[in-house]
């Protein structure tokens, strides 16, 4: 039998390891000024990728308004493809090419991504993009010390890089990034699965994920690149050092706020977090790198800064027009869909988050956080719910609610002096705390409109709108982590000397949510 029933059982068990992934959003604040103020159109609901300065002629297949990207002719510019750009700017001879897939939206142009051009073996470099063509902070604010002092203040990267963009693409073919831009314009901020970001869905899209954690994360994560707009323009004084080689306006009244966020999703379902470099560099937009790589959570393959490049290292095989995947972190599937737009069906590195806190009327509330604290859990406590790992997961809960149940003051002294975690359990006890861990998973899973089944047939239908696919597969694996819980705890139940015992009152039980 896995619990113990003993009078002096586990109370609080050791910290759960904590898990790091790249940020991929900083919500705070950034500052920028401007000089002059370029003419937009007024529809809002044209994305950033078709927005441009009206002053030139030259640049109507970016402006909102003229002949849009989306429908202009697949005949590449007299600026050529992103890669002969590239080669012509200094990119070595690579080991890649860049092909296509059709879009599920027919108006827009099919979807670009990296391909091998021969076979390749692990350890081969398939690519190595210098310096001079990867846009860092370092690049953008013209001087390193600049750039780490606003990094240290916690100033978003990814709102910088956005901005940079934004005015470089009202350069239009003058700018020495067109082609780049151009390329980012295509892919508007797709993933794999062609689909954007929950942050670009319609509140009707967004209905797809009622149920789910990741709903309240999107409307979080948008709240925080609201204030990150509101902010552009705060210390407006800034702008000589750090844009001064453009003619600006001011932010907020060059871009509105919807196109602001058009270009931070952007920035975000690509830019690259390099290991082992300069705050000022440590956020990258790499040419050849994500969208056009593709994310997968069991591969190994990163790019690296190497020499004053960003290189890509292969950890596989690959046979010539195989498309090259790269590691994307340790994150789990509601992050996947909110920074890139897709859902990994074989990612281990899935979880999620089961919080419970110490209810703060009860008398010995002090106690107890007391007794939380010595053994490395915190009076409210996110207990992190791994794929593959939820019986390990409901152990580990376990010894935190039985200390909420403690009500005898004397028992509460003996879990003090304890040497270790421990606290008397009783039958009555364990049936109270199994049953509110099972009512608890039984709530989440009832706040699902739909069924596993019924996600099952949704998915089995190949017409299915890809944006409410995505939603589906997300809250379909998030029922199968809490099904699995509830399985476990019904076990745990089951597994009870005394199945007639009756739960004990427990006026001040921790809360669940």
């Amino acid at each position: 039998m896995d619990l113990a029933y003993s009078p002096m059982a586990k109370c609080i068990s050791t910290p759960f390891q904590s898990f790091t992934h790249r940020p991929l959003a900083l919500f705070s604040r950034v500052s920028i000024s401007v000089r002059i103020k370029p003419k937009l159109a007024n529809n809002s609901h044209n994305r950033w990728l078709n927005m441009c300065s009206a002053s030139s002629s030259d640049t109507h297949t970016l402006v909102a308004g003229h002949k849009s990207v989306e429908v202009e002719s697949n005949k590449e510019d007299e600026y050529g493809d992103l890669k002969s750009w590239m080669h012509e700017n200094g990119l070595p001879p690579c080991k890649v090419v860049i092909k296509e897939r059709p879009s599920h939206n027919a108006k827009h142009r099919p979807i670009h991504y990296v391909a091998a051009s021969e076979d390749l073996q692990a350890g081969d470099i398939a690519f190595s993009v210098p310096d001079s063509l990867v846009v860092t902070l370092e690049r953008v604010l013209g001087n390193e010390s600049i750039a780490e002092l606003l990094t240290t203040n916690k100033l978003s990267e990814l709102a910088c890089l956005a901005l940079y963009l934004m005015y470089e693409k009202k350069q239009g073919k003058e700018s020495f990034w067109y082609p780049y831009i151009k390329e980012l314009d295509r892919q508007r901020a797709r993933g794999q699965l062609a689909v954007e970001s929950p942050l670009l869905w319609s509140d009707a899209e967004l209905d797809y994920l009622t149920g789910s954690p990741t709903k309240a994360e999107v409307l979080e994560r948008a709240e925080g690149i609201k204030r990150e707009y509101n902010e552009l323009d705060t210390v407006w004084f800034m702008a000589g050092s750090l844009f001064q080689q453009y003619p600006y306006d001011i932010p907020t009244e060059a871009f509105p706020f919807e196109i602001f966020k058009q270009a931070f999703v952007a920035v975000q379902s690509c830019v690259v977090h390099l290991q082992k470099v300069s705050l000022a560099r440590r956020f990258a937009l790499a040419p050849l790198g994500p969208p056009l790589l593709s994310y997968c959570s069991n591969c190994r393959a990163m790019l690296a800064a190497v020499d004053g490049a960003v290189q890509l290292v292969v950890d596989r095989s690959y046979s010539a027009g195989d498309p090259i995947v790269v590691w994307c972190g340790p994150q789990p599937n509601s992050k996947l869909l909110i920074n890139y737009g897709f859902v990994d069906e074989e990612n281990s590195y899935d979880r999620l988050m089961v919080e419970a806190a110490l209810n703060t009327e009860d008398p010995q509330y002090q106690e107890k956080r007391l007794a939380a604290q010595r053994n490395g859990k915190l009076s409210v406590q996110a207990f992190q719910v791994c794929v593959g790992k939820e019986r390990q997961a409901v152990l580990e809960m376990l010894p935190y609610l039985r200390l909420g149940y403690v009500s005898d003051p004397s028992e509460m002294q003996t879990v003090l002096s304890s040497q270790g975690p421990i606290c008397p359990v009783s039958p009555c006890m364990e049936r109270a705390v199994l049953g509110q861990l099972s009512d608890y998973f039984e709530a989440r899973l009832a706040s699902y409109p739909t069924t596993l089944s019924e996600d099952e047939a949704l998915l089995a239908d190949t017409e299915l709108d890809p944006k409410k696919r995505v939603a589906t597969q997300l809250v379909r694996l998030e029922k199968k982590i809490l099904n699995a819980c509830l399985e476990t705890t019904v076990n745990f139940i089951n597994q009870l000397p005394d199945l007639s015992v009756s739960p004990c009152p427990a006026p001040f039980a921790p809360t669940l949510k």
